[in-house]
């Protein structure tokens, strides 16, 4: 009897049901930092930020992503320490890669990646980015939070060693074996349980779900030179890992919508900071542990004058009168930083008030810029890559194959699909304007900064790219293109840039970099208004048609419509197709109470017969 006490009392494993890996073990070491204040606030952060206003399925949290990069760290620990014996991989080892798995998301901020990559930013404008607060950072001083809150038994050099495997950095435990460094957050290559995790979550969540045997990949791992490799025969299941990660980042995450509104809830989040002290709580764990998706709420539900402008602006959010993108093109990665340089808002806004300062004459008197500010304007770039910014991620990770198991190589081409991309990243460059009135103004004005650039340029940034690339110029490429040539910047006022670019001839593809400076300077017909043109959301479009004569039930309108008015339910009703309908007889189909039934009614008949 008391055998079964002490049974029935000690800890046992508990088990959750996840859409991604099916069962899911916790053991009790892993629950006592799961059943934390610190760890459930993770249920209250979106995983894909402002994303699920585009894809309402995706509505998954930090929660549920670490509980399956701990479940695939765990995995992917034991499968070493049971196939390689030899390489010494003890329980400690898979526990603290496990709790490394689960806790490595505790530092993230409201929406995810838009607190320390957008807000942060913004708030430290004057701090190196290698000093800049990272989430990774914030996953650490939660972490130690986490154990001395809840006084939970760790040894203090386990400690040192999770929080190492979180941040990816080695050399600050240099006893602990390097590979498993590799597991949570792969700083060698990318490819790490986070990002299996993450990529199929992602895409099932937002109803885009991928075929990617990730347990099939976990069984291959093999540490070789130290470093965790895979079967030559996975290297295709691999590859479409990376891809699928860039399509991810094209598609949803930075869709112009969820883009927008991002900007938005960073100005919201600056607009409260000083009353809020949002940006005080960074290195304050308490205040930092309320911090959450729900400020939104908070904010919403203020009375006080120091958050009405951040009211408001969430009101634009629920009412979807949100940041309008009003153009857009994708860059090529070489060009970014010159791009970055050349494309910013207080060039749009000169364009603008060149064009549109006086009222008299041309396109200008059609428009009123009035009112329209530096702060109206936004310019983002963002890059999408397949992990490795531009390089090829498979030229990174190891293989090897079954008949040397022992040796391994990289990938070489005839290894996979010769189907791939030649470049590994880009630029996506969208500019959008915080007040819809200007939408024609803003767009006329990004353009007309692109056309004053011209080709000559974007040509010689493309030309030193591609000597870094190759070591040596172009042999075949022409002499600069002259002044005095039809291709030459057009000189003068933004409206004559404007209309001499209109006939500037299209750059040769065989210039280094011509088919992708022909792209960026051609304008997209897809995104073209008129400078005067206003941007009306779907709510301010319900506006209430006009009547031409009056009735209780609403005004009638040309060919007999009924028009709603404050006294009726709103809808539209056509009069003139309701005729009468003819009144059907359905006595022969009602049956006495008890009858039987036509079926059973028929078989009696054919009985009889």
């Amino acid at each position: 009897m008391h055998i079964d006490e002490c049974e029935d009392s000690a800890p046992r494993s508990r088990f959750v049901k996840d859409p991604i890996h099916d069962l899911i073990e916790i053991s009790p070491r892993l629950s006592s930092f799961l059943d934390t204040r610190q760890f459930q606030r993770l249920r209250n952060i979106k995983q894909l930020g402002t994303t699920y206003y585009v894809w309402i399925g995706a509505c998954h949290n930090r929660f549920e992503h670490c509980i399956g990069v701990a479940h695939l760290s765990r995995l992917l620990a034991s499968h070493i320490k049971t196939s390689q014996p030899e390489l010494n991989v003890t329980d400690r080892d898979v526990e603290c890669v496990a709790i490394a798995g689960l806790c490595h998301d505790l530092g993230h901020g409201p929406w995810s990646h838009v607190f320390d990559g957008m807000f942060i930013p913004k708030t430290m404008p004057h701090v190196e980015e290698k000093d800049r607060w990272t989430h990774e950072k914030g996953s650490e001083m939660m972490f130690d939070f986490l154990v001395q809150e809840n006084n939970i038994e760790i040894d203090e050099h386990d400690k040192n060693f999770i929080k190492a495997l979180i941040a990816g950095e080695h050399d600050r435990t240099p006893s602990e074996k390097s590979f498993l460094f590799d597991i949570v957050a792969n700083k060698r290559n990318g490819l790490d349980v986070d990002k299996f995790d993450y990529i199929a979550r992602d895409s099932h969540m937002a109803g885009h779900a991928v075929n990617i045997n990730t347990s099939r990949i976990l069984q291959s791992a093999r540490v070789l030179n130290d470093q965790i490799c895979y079967d030559i025969k996975d290297v295709n299941n691999i590859y479409e890992i990376c891809a699928t990660r860039f399509r991810l980042h094209k598609m949803l995450y930075n869709h112009k919508t969820a883009k927008a509104i991002e900007y938005m809830i960073i100005d919201v989040l600056l607009s409260a900071d000083k009353y809020l002290g949002i940006s005080d709580s960074l290195d304050k764990p308490e205040k930092y542990l309320r911090l959450t998706d729900s400020i939104l709420e908070t904010i919403e539900a203020s009375e006080v004058e120091e958050l009405k402008e951040a009211r408001q602006l969430v009101r634009r959010i629920r009412t979807r009168d949100l940041y309008r993108r009003v153009d857009y093109k994708v860059l090529p990665y070489d060009m970014r930083n010159f791009a970055r340089e050349k494309i910013t808002p207080q060039r749009i806004l000169d364009a603008v008030r060149e064009r549109f300062s006086c009222h008299g004459e041309g396109a200008g008197s059609q428009v009123d810029a009035n009112g329209l500010g530096l702060d109206d304007i936004i310019v983002d770039f963002s890059t999408m890559h397949y992990g490795m910014k531009e390089k090829n991620p498979l030229d990174k990770v190891m293989f090897y194959s079954k008949s040397r198991p022992n040796q391994c190589y990289p990938a070489q081409d005839g290894d996979y699909s010769f189907l791939r991309p030649t470049v590994f990243a880009e630029v996506m460059l969208q500019v959008f304007t915080k007040n819809p009135d200007f939408y024609g103004v803003v767009q006329a004005g990004y353009r007309a900064v692109v056309a004053s650039l011209g080709p000559e340029p974007f040509r010689s940034t493309a030309s030193t790219a591609q000597q870094g690339r190759t070591g040596s110029p172009d042999v075949s490429e022409g002499p600069p293109t002259p002044r005095d040539s039809p291709m030459a910047t057009p000189t003068g006022s933004v409206t004559d840039i404007l209309q001499s670019y209109a006939s500037l001839p299209s750059i040769p593809s065989t210039t280094p970099g011509g088919s992708c400076l022909s792209s960026l300077l051609r304008e997209n017909e897809f995104t073209k208004v008129d400078a005067s043109y206003r941007h009306i959301s779907p709510v301010k479009q319900l506006v209430k048609p006009r009547s031409t004569s009056g009735g209780p039930g609403g005004s009638i309108g040309s060919g007999g419509k009924v028009f709603p008015t404050s006294g009726n339910s709103g809808s539209v009703i056509e009069m003139q197709s309701l005729g009468e309908k003819r009144p059907r007889d359905y006595t022969g189909f009602m049956e006495e109470p008890g009858s039987p039934s036509p079926k059973r009614r028929k078989a009696a008949n054919g009985a009889k017969g």
